[in-house]
């Protein structure tokens, strides 16, 4: 049988030369290419022949989401394993609908990773244990079900505004500001605001 020709997508040159180091020892997994954003990855599926795109969530200024439109455009059919450093249950279960196949963590060992890739070629969709249990025991919170100080909040983190300036908007003390910003990272699986207001861009998105 023919080898699976895989596309590495990621915006760290070391973790790509260790994938690539990783898959070139398997018999069954070919690289395929290695590109650091979406737009090289578009670029390189445009005139290369891929089954399987390895792609990071976090991109720098880029997010995985971008992804999946455009090749679906430039007429690409693999599947999408999508690695995540972190990864919240809303923002996982956007992905799948998105079309990815699999979500794997990177904080898993190399041979599950293996596994991972080896199920999602063949057809499975792939969650890790950690995040299936998180997802099935955890409603995934949209915008509109997030309480009123949080989506008010929220709704200040994507003006710009300073926790200052959301604390006197919404009436509450800039210290419970800090709190509630901390209870949607943690919801979302996310570390700064700008990815907050990336995953809100995200949702006001309609469905392809």
């Amino acid at each position: 049988m023919a080898a699976t020709r895989v596309l590495l997508v990621d915006d760290h040159e070391l973790f790509r030369e260790g994938a690539m180091r990783l898959l070139d020892a398997e018999p069954d997994l070919e690289i395929a290419g290695s590109c650091a954003s979406v737009d090289e990855a578009l670029a390189f599926l445009r005139s290369t022949s891929v089954d399987l795109v390895l792609l990071d969530l976090d991109l720098g200024k880029e997010r995985a989401f971008e992804f999946f439109d455009p090749a679906r455009e430039i007429g690409f059919e693999g599947r999408v394993l999508v690695v995540a450093g972190m990864v919240g249950v809303f923002e996982a279960r956007r992905l799948l609908n998105c079309g990815a196949a699999g979500i794997f963590l990177k904080q898993n060992s190399s041979h599950v990773l293996i596994e991972a890739i080896r199920a999602v070629i063949g057809g499975t969709t792939y969650i890790g244990p950690t995040l299936r249990h998180h997802m099935d025991s955890d409603p995934s919170p949209s915008i509109d079900e997030l309480t009123a100080r949080e989506q008010a909040v929220w709704n200040g983190v994507v003006e710009g505004l300073t926790n200052k300036e959301i604390a006197r908007r919404v009436h509450i003390s800039e210290a419970l500001v800090k709190v509630t910003l901390q209870h949607l990272f943690d919801k979302h699986g996310v570390r700064t605001r700008s990815q907050l207001v990336r995953i809100a861009l995200e949702q006001s998105r309609p469905e392809s």
